[in-house]
C-alpha cells in the first residue's frame, strides 16, 4: 500500500509526479536532497515524501476558463 505524501491527492497522481522526477535526474537533474539509494526513482520518491519537490496542482483547463468567467461576471 502506498502512503501519499501531504499534498498528493491520488495514487495515481503519486506515481506521475514521481515518474516525472526520476526522468528529470535520469537526464542529469541534480538531487534535491542527499540519496539514500542509487536509484532515480527511489530519489524521486524520497523527494516526494520529504516535499523536497515543490509542484503545484492545476485545475483542468475546461475548469480554469469556467473559474475565469465567473470571476469577470462578479
Amino acid at each position: 500500500m502506498i502512503k501519499l505524501p501531504p499534498g498528493v491527492d491520488s495514487k495515481f497522481r503519486y506515481v506521475l509526479l514521481a515518474a516525472k522526477r526520476a526522468r528529470q535526474l535520469q537526464s542529469g537533474s541534480p538531487p534535491l536532497m542527499p540519496a539514500t539509494g542509487k536509484k532515480p526513482t527511489r530519489t524521486a520518491r524520497e523527494e516526494l515524501e520529504t516535499r523536497a519537490l515543490k509542484f503545484e496542482i492545476l485545475p483542468p483547463p475546461d475548469e480554469e476558463e469556467e473559474v475565469s468567467e465567473k470571476k469577470k461576471k462578479k
